[in-house]
């Protein structure tokens, strides 16, 4: 049982932290505490200092002011080694690893045993870590593999592994799932709780609010570079943190939706691609919501790709306001009026070095192009200028690189690009992942305005909330089929599970 009481011997106290860079004021006398052997939540929207508190703790910052209390004495550290040589690891929703060595070499990396030649020692290596990788029940990953050669939830099990063996007290978690299956997910979670039975403290940091209420102990709620509260996570709601988090109480997480749905816009019958799809049939209409749901692998992200002609299809039709059009190519897509937002907005979606505006205009540069060829840049600004106004994308200007903005901003800059290109079929994959609550409301809000202007979407969302949320219809896959197609008013969690794990 966790003392949650906060005492001048808590195993980590964080006391009147402050942090400013130039222009900003990233942490405001924030406090922050808890006890060993304890899962600690802490969550906010992007920019509230979450980052920012846990570099100073481990230090990559360092603070302007407050006092830091670890084991009972006070805490300074000057670098991540320090930190480290504290007993204090961090494991990053990027990972810090090098895929051409093998998993034993990534965990001993500059630790490694050597034979009294000198030499690297790879039996006693591999040892060592066949070892530290069975005390985690980590019994499937081999010491020898090539980490090139692992699954994302297997590097993510690496890079704790890296940190208990030498031995870590307290272990921060970034986003640990962000890009977990739902069974890879338990096996972290598995591991995690391994961790707290040894008396290791976690911080654990998620966007994911559903998933805390199988991991955590008690939460820490930051708000604008502040604490805001603490509590423990058995004795409150989703909506009472949602509600902490941004500042203003929500009746419901999920906007209230009141669609016209009009005539068939968007017609799909099958689609096959070998080894991939199945004879994929469906419609979409003017003004809904189709929902797509389904199992990670179970084709949802290959089905996208298809209709918007990224990869090659084996046979089928897709029709477009009742007119059959030959997508072979993303180009096709566009001029048919269809757009893709990618799950991975930073690979596939953005160009992380050119500017807001010039996102927003790349997929309609013709309507700015004279006929000489020569590109029309004020009306081009306009018009960026005008969608970034309209959706509300906070950026310092049109000339600020895009992959200095937070995740929200970025979805909604690519929101921008397909309006630009006067697109009317949106599909969006994983459209909220990686972005923080009140971004999320954000982008729920400006579907739902969207829809009602005319424009038709289909959401893949791995979040079954959020289907049920957003959507008028699902479509379940399973294994590269559809498995069934139910309307959302009709439907439940248990049900679209049901059939996407192949039941009828």
């Amino acid at each position: 049982m966790i003392n949650t009481a906060m005492t001048e011997h808590s195993f980590l106290r964080l006391e009147h932290i402050s942090k400013s860079f130039p222009g900003v004021q990233a942490l405001d006398d924030v406090h922050f505490e808890m006890e060993g052997g304890e899962i600690h939540a802490l969550v906010g929207e992007n920019g509230a200092g979450k980052s920012t508190l846990m570099k100073i703790l481990t230090g990559a910052h360092h603070r302007d002011s407050g006092t830091i209390i670890y084991k009972g004495t006070p805490l300074e550290v000057a670098s991540i080694k320090e930190a480290q040589e504290a007993g204090i690891g961090i494991v990053y929703q990027e990972f810090n690893l090098m895929p051409h060595l093998t998993v034993a070499q990534n965990i001993f990396i500059t630790k490694e045993p050597r034979t009294r030649f000198g030499t690297l020692d790879e039996k006693e290596l591999n040892r060592r870590a066949s070892e530290v990788l069975r005390s985690l029940n980590l019994t499937t990953i081999r010491p020898s593999q090539k980490l090139s050669t692992l699954s994302v939830a297997e590097k993510q099990m690496v890079e704790i592994v890296k940190a208990v063996w030498r031995q870590v007290d307290l272990m921060i978690m970034d986003e640990p799932t962000s890009a977990l299956t739902t069974s890879e997910i338990e096996q972290l979670f598995k591991t995690i709780r391994e961790l707290r039975s040894r008396g290791v403290g976690v911080i654990y940091i998620s966007h994911r609010l559903e998933e805390l209420k199988d991991i955590a102990d008690r939460i820490t709620i930051m708000r604008d570079g502040k604490y805001v509260k603490t509590m423990t996570y058995s004795e409150t709601t989703t909506e009472e943190i949602v509600g902490l988090m941004v500042g203003r109480k929500l009746s419901q997480y999920f906007p209230e939706r009141t669609p016209t749905i009009g005539e068939k816009i968007l017609e799909v019958r099958g689609l096959n691609r070998d080894g991939v799809l199945r004879d994929i049939s469906f419609d979409l209409r003017q003004g809904e919501i189709l929902g797509i749901a389904g199992l990670m692998g179970a084709g949802r992200t290959e089905l996208a790709r298809a209709v918007f002609g990224a990869d090659d299809i084996d046979c089928g039709e897709i029709y477009v306001d009742g007119i059959r059009r030959a997508i072979r190519s993303p180009l096709e897509a566009i001029r048919s009026g269809i757009g893709y937002l990618t799950e991975d907005r930073k690979r596939n979606g953005l160009a992380l070095k050119l500017s807001v505006r010039d996102n927003i205009i790349i997929v309609g540069l013709r309507k700015f192009t004279a006929a000489l060829g020569m590109i029309n840049y004020r009306n081009a600004t306009d018009e960026a200028e005008r969608l970034v106004q309209s959706l509300n994308v906070k950026t310092p200007s049109l000339s600020q690189k895009v992959g200095h903005l937070s995740g929200g901003n970025q979805q909604k800059v690519i929101i921008a690009r397909w309006l630009c290109g006067e697109t009317r079929i949106l599909i969006f994959d994983e459209p909220t992942r990686g972005i923080d609550v009140g971004a999320k409301q954000d982008v729920y809000q400006l579907m739902n305005r969207l829809v009602l202007e005319g424009h038709s979407i289909i959401m893949i969302s791995s979040e079954l909330p959020e289907i049920l949320g957003m959507s008028d219809r699902v479509l379940v896959m399973h294994e590269g089929s559809v498995a069934g197609v139910v309307q959302t008013a009709e439907t439940s969690q248990e049900e679209i599970m049901r059939f996407a794990t192949g039941g009828k």
